[in-house]
């Protein structure tokens, strides 16, 4: 049979040059969809209010250093607990801890948890096992007077220490 004569969709070469266009094709619609159905996470929709609030933030840090606050944590993963201790050059003011672990890109892995430390500042609590990611880690007072911030890279880094500037 005379290859000229024969239709063209017989032969391999038109199949060959369409398939890259049509693969091309299939994965623009496929990214559109995953861009289209899931919500960025890491854009904030109240941005201005986040930047007025700054100003209150930096208030709690600078009052977590006329305290002169510091914070250790670590993380026993045998024991499935956050082990730390908040140590102060004056009194620790009396009250609950506010820790918060923030995922770097899933906020829906963040942890809250809240302590109460005894007279020397140390505390424990239970927590599932924490996932091997770079962790945003936020140690409050109680009435969110002072805060301590940090990030963590675990299980490359096995406690973290937060210190007041």
């Amino acid at each position: 049979m005379n290859p000229a004569s024969t239709p063209w969709y017989s032969h391999r070469w038109p199949w060959l040059l369409m398939a890259g266009p049509a693969i091309v094709l299939l994965a623009c619609f496929y990214t559109s969809y995953i861009a289209f159905s899931q919500q960025d996470a890491l854009v904030v929709g109240d941005y201005y209010k986040r930047g007025k609030a700054i100003n209150q933030d930096l208030r709690r840090d600078r009052m977590a250093s006329a305290l002169g606050l510091s914070a250790e944590l670590r993380y026993d993963a045998a024991r499935g607990a956050l082990q730390g201790r908040v140590i102060s050059r004056t009194a620790l003011p009396p009250g609950a801890l506010a820790l918060h672990l923030a995922h770097a890109t899933q906020p829906e892995h963040d942890v809250r948890l809240t302590v109460q430390p005894d007279a020397e500042g140390r505390f424990t609590a239970p927590l599932p096992m924490l996932e091997r990611s770079r962790w945003v880690v936020l140690v409050e007072g109680g009435q969110r007077s002072w805060r301590l911030e940090g990030s963590w890279q675990w299980p490359m880094e096995r406690e973290v220490t937060l210190r007041a500037d």
